[in-house]
């Protein structure tokens, strides 16, 4: 994968399942399910710039300039950081006739990242074990991933058939 072109590829496959994932959510929103506020990523890893890694509740920490902002590169980062890890899996001879079953496998697999390591420090428990309803937030959690499993795929489809055409 040393290529320029290689690491575009990814580059936009990340982006782009990382908007479908968006998209999700913004529909999620608009039927008045509550979804994750990027402003308190941002204020988490914010917080982890100053040291200090688990909060009780991340939204009574102090805020920080610039959370939102901040939560929102990292989300997109994230996004390109596993398309890496999707092309590290399964090389890049996916990129050249991507699957669904490799996208869905990482996307759905990546849960396991706000599982274990940000909803307990952002004061929600292992897998969301601290919120009202745990396993409505279980839930959530895996159909948005498998919605960003699908973004991959679709990204990766959509660079496939621009080059083909």
């Amino acid at each position: 994968m040393g290529s320029v072109q290689g690491w575009a590829e990814v580059l936009l496959i990340g982006v782009g399942a990382t908007m479908v994932m968006d998209v999700w959510g913004f529909i999620q929103r608009r039927l008045g399910i509550p979804t994750l506020d990027y402003a308190m990523v941002g204020r988490w890893v914010g917080h982890l710039f100053k040291g200090r890694f688990s909060h009780a509740h991340i939204g009574k920490a102090s805020p920080v300039a610039g959370e939102r902002l901040l939560g929102w590169m990292v989300h997109y980062a994230t996004g390109i950081a596993f398309a890496v890890l999707l092309i590290g899996v399964f090389g890049m001879s996916w990129l050249e006739t991507p699957t669904w079953w490799p996208a869905l496998a990482v996307g759905v697999c990546t849960v396991a990242i706000p599982f274990f390591v940000t909803q307990p420090a952002m004061g929600m428990g292992v897998a969301a074990s601290r919120t009202p309803v745990p396993w409505v937030s279980r839930l959530r959690s895996v159909l948005t991933h498998a919605v960003f499993g699908g973004g991959l795929y679709l990204s990766a489809a959509m660079l496939q058939w621009m080059a083909s055409h």
